[in-house]
Protein backbone atom coordinates (compact mmCIF):
# COMPACT_ATOMS: atom_id res chain seq x y z
CA UNK A 1 0.00 0.00 0.00
CA UNK A 2 1.29 3.38 -1.13
CA UNK A 3 0.12 6.98 0.32
CA UNK A 4 0.81 9.42 -2.36
CA UNK A 5 -1.40 12.16 -1.21
CA UNK A 6 -3.32 13.31 1.87
CA UNK A 7 -6.08 11.49 1.67
CA UNK A 8 -10.03 12.22 1.79
CA UNK A 9 -11.60 9.56 4.45
CA UNK A 10 -8.52 6.64 2.99
CA UNK A 11 -9.23 3.28 5.03
CA UNK A 12 -7.14 1.62 6.82
CA UNK A 13 -4.33 -0.36 5.26
CA UNK A 14 -5.98 -3.62 6.90
CA UNK A 15 -9.25 -2.71 5.62
CA UNK A 16 -8.19 -2.16 2.32
CA UNK A 17 -5.95 -5.37 2.33
CA UNK A 18 -9.09 -7.81 3.11
CA UNK A 19 -11.44 -5.52 0.21
CA UNK A 20 -8.44 -6.84 -2.54
CA UNK A 21 -8.45 -10.21 -1.14
CA UNK A 22 -11.62 -11.32 -0.71
CA UNK A 23 -12.26 -10.33 -3.97
CA UNK A 24 -9.43 -12.18 -4.86
CA UNK A 25 -10.87 -15.46 -3.15
CA UNK A 26 -14.43 -14.69 -4.57
CA UNK A 27 -13.48 -15.53 -8.36
CA UNK A 28 -11.03 -19.20 -7.38
CA UNK A 29 -8.24 -17.39 -5.03
CA UNK A 30 -4.59 -17.13 -6.56
CA UNK A 31 -2.54 -18.19 -3.65
CA UNK A 32 0.45 -16.56 -2.64
CA UNK A 33 -0.75 -13.28 -4.64
CA UNK A 34 0.46 -9.93 -4.65
CA UNK A 35 -1.39 -6.53 -5.50
CA UNK A 36 -0.07 -3.25 -5.00
CA UNK A 37 -2.40 -0.37 -4.06
CA UNK A 38 -1.39 3.14 -4.38
CA UNK A 39 -3.74 5.92 -3.38
CA UNK A 40 -2.82 9.12 -4.90
CA UNK A 41 -4.11 12.94 -5.78
CA UNK A 42 -6.25 14.43 -8.91
CA UNK A 43 -2.68 15.21 -10.71
CA UNK A 44 -1.15 11.76 -10.57
CA UNK A 45 -4.75 9.98 -11.47
CA UNK A 46 -5.28 12.29 -14.31
CA UNK A 47 -1.73 11.72 -15.86
CA UNK A 48 -1.71 8.14 -15.38
CA UNK A 49 -5.70 8.11 -17.18
CA UNK A 50 -3.55 10.74 -20.06
CA UNK A 51 -0.87 8.89 -20.20
CA UNK A 52 -2.38 4.84 -20.48
CA UNK A 53 -6.27 5.70 -21.49
CA UNK A 54 -5.82 9.15 -23.40
CA UNK A 55 -8.54 10.87 -21.21
CA UNK A 56 -7.28 13.48 -20.01
CA UNK A 57 -9.28 13.81 -16.78
CA UNK A 58 -8.88 12.26 -13.26
CA UNK A 59 -10.87 8.92 -12.77
CA UNK A 60 -11.73 6.94 -9.88
CA UNK A 61 -10.06 3.67 -10.29
CA UNK A 62 -6.92 2.45 -12.83
CA UNK A 63 -5.63 -1.11 -12.75
CA UNK A 64 -2.14 -2.38 -14.12
CA UNK A 65 -2.10 -5.98 -14.36
CA UNK A 66 0.98 -7.73 -14.39
CA UNK A 67 0.53 -10.24 -16.92
CA UNK A 68 2.84 -13.21 -16.90
CA UNK A 69 6.62 -13.10 -14.87
CA UNK A 70 9.00 -15.87 -16.51
CA UNK A 71 11.55 -17.07 -14.34
CA UNK A 72 10.15 -16.93 -10.47
CA UNK A 73 10.46 -18.85 -7.82
CA UNK A 74 8.00 -20.97 -7.28
CA UNK A 75 7.82 -19.77 -3.69
CA UNK A 76 7.45 -15.98 -4.77
CA UNK A 77 4.12 -14.04 -4.56
CA UNK A 78 2.16 -14.21 -7.98
CA UNK A 79 1.98 -10.31 -8.94
CA UNK A 80 -1.07 -9.88 -10.19
CA UNK A 81 -0.64 -5.75 -11.06
CA UNK A 82 -1.74 -2.45 -9.22
CA UNK A 83 -4.77 -0.47 -8.51
CA UNK A 84 -4.46 3.28 -8.57
CA UNK A 85 -6.57 5.04 -6.67
CA UNK A 86 -7.64 8.53 -6.03
CA UNK A 87 -8.80 9.75 -3.09
CA UNK A 88 -10.60 12.78 -3.84
CA UNK A 89 -13.10 11.50 -6.43
CA UNK A 90 -13.75 8.70 -4.63
CA UNK A 91 -14.88 10.80 -1.65
CA UNK A 92 -16.45 13.41 -4.09
CA UNK A 93 -18.71 10.31 -5.95
CA UNK A 94 -19.39 8.90 -2.71
CA UNK A 95 -21.02 11.95 -1.77
CA UNK A 96 -22.54 12.68 -5.11
CA UNK A 97 -24.17 8.84 -4.76
CA UNK A 98 -25.29 9.45 -1.17
CA UNK A 99 -22.92 5.98 -0.36
CA UNK A 100 -20.34 6.12 2.80
CA UNK A 101 -16.82 6.59 2.09
CA UNK A 102 -16.40 3.53 3.14
CA UNK A 103 -18.79 1.68 1.12
CA UNK A 104 -17.74 3.48 -2.02
CA UNK A 105 -13.80 2.58 -1.58
CA UNK A 106 -14.96 -0.90 -1.14
CA UNK A 107 -16.57 -0.82 -4.49
CA UNK A 108 -13.41 0.83 -6.09
CA UNK A 109 -10.96 -1.86 -4.62
CA UNK A 110 -13.19 -4.94 -5.25
CA UNK A 111 -13.63 -3.28 -9.00
CA UNK A 112 -10.24 -2.61 -9.15
CA UNK A 113 -9.49 -5.65 -8.35
CA UNK A 114 -11.60 -7.79 -10.74
CA UNK A 115 -9.95 -6.24 -13.59
CA UNK A 116 -6.42 -7.18 -12.66
CA UNK A 117 -7.97 -10.61 -12.74
CA UNK A 118 -8.97 -10.44 -16.12
CA UNK A 119 -12.87 -8.84 -15.62
CA UNK A 120 -13.89 -5.90 -17.81
CA UNK A 121 -16.87 -4.01 -18.81
CA UNK A 122 -16.73 -2.87 -22.75
CA UNK A 123 -18.80 -4.52 -23.61
CA UNK A 124 -22.57 -5.31 -22.34
CA UNK A 125 -22.51 -8.61 -21.36
CA UNK A 126 -18.88 -8.72 -19.69
CA UNK A 127 -20.54 -5.04 -17.53
CA UNK A 128 -23.55 -7.72 -16.59
CA UNK A 129 -21.41 -10.09 -15.81
CA UNK A 130 -18.40 -7.86 -13.39
CA UNK A 131 -21.13 -5.85 -11.84
CA UNK A 132 -22.98 -9.13 -11.04
CA UNK A 133 -19.82 -10.41 -9.07
CA UNK A 134 -19.26 -6.94 -7.78
CA UNK A 135 -22.28 -6.90 -6.44
CA UNK A 136 -22.59 -10.21 -4.85
CA UNK A 137 -18.93 -9.88 -3.08
CA UNK A 138 -19.90 -6.45 -1.80
CA UNK A 139 -23.62 -7.59 -0.73
CA UNK A 140 -22.02 -10.66 1.04
CA UNK A 141 -19.57 -8.54 3.21
CA UNK A 142 -22.59 -5.92 4.14
CA UNK A 143 -22.31 -3.76 1.70
CA UNK A 144 -25.18 -2.44 -0.41
CA UNK A 145 -25.33 -3.17 -4.21
CA UNK A 146 -23.33 -0.53 -5.53
CA UNK A 147 -25.46 -0.26 -8.33
CA UNK A 148 -29.12 0.87 -7.04
CA UNK A 149 -27.11 4.16 -6.82
CA UNK A 150 -25.34 5.89 -9.87
CA UNK A 151 -23.67 4.54 -12.74
CA UNK A 152 -20.86 2.80 -14.02
CA UNK A 153 -17.81 3.71 -12.64
CA UNK A 154 -14.84 3.09 -14.85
Amino acid sequence: MQLACEGTAVPSVDIMTSWVTRAVAEVGGVPNSEVSVRVVSLDEMRELNRDYREKDKPTNVLSFPAGPVTGMPEDEPLLLGDIVVCASVVHEEAAAQKKTDTDHWAHMLVHGTLHLLGYDHEADHEAAAMEALETRILTTHGVADPYQVGSRNC
